[in-house]
């Protein structure tokens, strides 16, 4: 007859098991190469040169670890009780000059050694580079403004999607804001697009920058990670890498005005857009008391762009309906009230930012 096993040691069984395939999973999560926010795989010089330093740090510990865990099991097993009720306490080392001064030292060269790259690095990334493009960046809640601040730019303004040429630097001018322009009473972001550079934090009142570049023409996501509200984590955008022709064409297309509608219902969403409370809020360039409303995106191209919302919905029909009708539903805590327009007001709206090529 086969003996049964005691119920705690199947339940500790089962308990090791399940930590097991926990601890399996979560290894096999970070084997993914592809994910748009990996940061073990820069796409820029910037990225590169965090990664390499972060590769340093990484085998400094790994061996520390290694040695101090090593350690500590020599020690647990040649040290261990062995029943022996005579058995005298192992020497102790306390008040050990020799070896109080050697854990001492040898930590401060690791910290030492470890220094000196960290601090050429962080010096190397603020340096102004050459030649870069210069983008004001904007935290609100929950979106980001990019506002494109030289001669090459010609004050263009977009959100959620900021285009640069590849292969050359980008110099951000950080900043965070409350919902009027002039208010400096906003939160904390913090401004991440983890295959480009690191996170830089975004304080109300103080300005920062950094630096991105772009080795390959794509487009990378970043979001907001520093909790700042209900929909932090609706706070993403997008960095959209272009050859440097394609760039410049970009950037001559925002400078135009924005399109006029040509269909009735189109332009009745026009009527709409500056008989109610929209024009006070979003600018259209060209358009006559529209355009320097700051509060809400500027919506002079907005057709161009591919999500909207803080850079959570697809730009479509369906999606800027449901949007229009209430959009706290839709991302709570957006600073855009529900205006309580009709069906057909919602449908004549959307027809015309439809027209906003």
């Amino acid at each position: 007859m086969r003996a049964r096993r005691p119920r705690g040691a199947a339940r500790g069984h089962g308990v090791w098991s399940w930590a097991a395939v926990g601890i399996g999973g979560l290894l096999l999560a970070g084997c993914q190469t592809d994910h748009p926010q990996n940061t073990l795989t820069p796409a820029g010089p910037v990225a590169d040169t965090q990664q390499n330093l972060w590769y340093v740090v990484f085998v400094i510990a790994v061996v520390v670890f290694i040695m101090v865990q090593g350690l500590i099991l020599y020690a647990v097993f040649r040290f261990r009780d062995r029943g022996d009720d005579d058995q005298a306490i192992p020497k102790q080392v306390a008040g050990n000059t020799r070896l109080e001064i050697m854990w001492t030292i040898i930590p401060a060269i690791i910290l030492a050694g470890i220094a000196v790259p960290t601090v050429k690095t962080i010096f190397d990334l603020a340096a102004l580079p050459e030649d870069p493009l210069e983008v004001r960046v904007i935290g609100k809640q929950y979106w980001w403004e990019f506002e494109y601040t030289g001669e090459e730019g010609q004050g263009v303004v977009t959100a959620s999607e900021l285009h640069i040429p590849v292969d050359r630097p980008v110099f951000l001018t950080m900043e965070s804001i409350g919902q009027q322009p002039t208010d400096p009473t906003g939160v904390i972001h913090s401004f991440w697009v983890p295959k480009l550079a690191g996170k830089q934090d975004v304080v109300p009142g103080h300005q920062r920058t950094m630096t991105i570049e772009a080795s390959e023409p794509g487009k990378y996501e970043g979001q907001c990670a520093e909790f700042c509200g209900l929909s932090h984590g609706n706070m993403r955008f997008a960095v959209v890498a272009e050859e440097g022709a394609d760039f410049e064409a970009w950037i001559q297309s925002q400078t135009e005005p924005a399109a006029s509608p040509t269909g009735e219902l189109a332009a009745q969403g026009e009527q709409l857009f500056t008989e109610r409370t929209c024009v006070i809020c979003h600018s259209i360039t060209g358009y006559e008391g529209g355009e320097e409303a700051r509060v809400g995106p500027d919506l002079t191209h907005f057709q161009q762009r591919e999500k909207f919302a803080g850079y959570i919905l697809e730009n479509n029909e369906a999606n800027l309906t449901a949007w229009l009708k209430d959009p706290q539903a839709v991302k709570p805590g957006a600073q855009m009230p529900n205006l309580q327009l009709s069906d057909a007001d919602v449908d004549a709206l959307v027809a015309y930012l439809r027209t906003l090529e």
